[in-house]
């Protein structure tokens, strides 16, 4: 196996414009009855306190697709990753509004969080508009690396699912690429229709909003462990 801590440390800002007074108190208050635990090892019963089905979403950005999901299906266990504080506000917002008790959220590195829970626990993980770190020079520190995806694809059940979601074109070949060379995923793709359409279960998010008005394709993975 690869190492996934290649990829270990964390670029770019952790926080941008400074909170409100209400969401200082969303940090405050909410943050810490939903924080994953710092250390240790995780697993449903300890998260949600029972045996349920696991999601992770790696970078969840402002949460909207992490609150949309965790909706959805109220019987599955929801954990978000995001380093950005603002992002984790965001998330809290959703959290608190949509009066949601299967979310646990970690402020840091997914890959921290992923490695403590057990072998083939996950139903899904998403990794939705990561960083494309474009230049060549920055291609180890894209999350689509074998490092973090061998990671993943030991806590990914059988028959569970990748979601991969980009509107970078150098991120899209690149993900093919390394994806294509790996025998643990199926893509799940059998008509370029079916990675050009957002599927019905995938809550749309803002930043994909953002793409499309400034004329961008996306491109929807979704790959089955093997």
């Amino acid at each position: 196996m690869n190492d996934p801590t290649t990829i270990r440390r964390l670029y770019g800002r952790r926080q941008g414009h400074k909170l409100r007074l209400g969401q200082a108190a969303l940090v405050e208050e909410l943050l810490p009855r939903i924080s994953v635990p710092e250390t240790g090892p995780l697993d449903a019963t300890n998260l949600f306190g029972d045996d349920r089905p696991l999601e992770v979403e790696i970078g969840f950005g402002a949460g909207e697709h992490l609150a949309g999901q965790a909706a959805a299906r109220p019987g599955s266990g929801f954990i978000g990753c995001e380093p950005f504080l603002n992002g984790v506000v965001g998330a809290l917002n959703h959290v608190r509004d949509g009066d949601l008790e299967n979310v646990r959220l970690h402020m840091g590195d997914a890959l921290d969080v992923i490695e403590r829970l057990p072998d083939a626990s996950l139903t899904r993980v998403y990794l939705l508009h990561p960083d494309p770190w474009r230049k060549a020079r920055h291609a180890k520190r894209r999350m689509v690396n074998h490092g973090p995806l061998d990671l993943i694809a030991a806590k990914l059940k059988p028959g569970a699912e990748f979601r991969l979601g980009t509107d970078d074109p150098t991120y899209c070949r690149w993900a093919m690429m390394v994806m294509n060379a790996r025998s643990d995923f199926e893509w799940l793709a059998e008509h370029p229709r079916d990675f050009l359409t957002r599927p019905d279960d995938w809550p749309e998010t803002r930043y994909e909003r953002k793409a499309r008005r400034q004329g961008h394709e996306v491109w929807y993975f979704r790959y089955l462990r093997r």
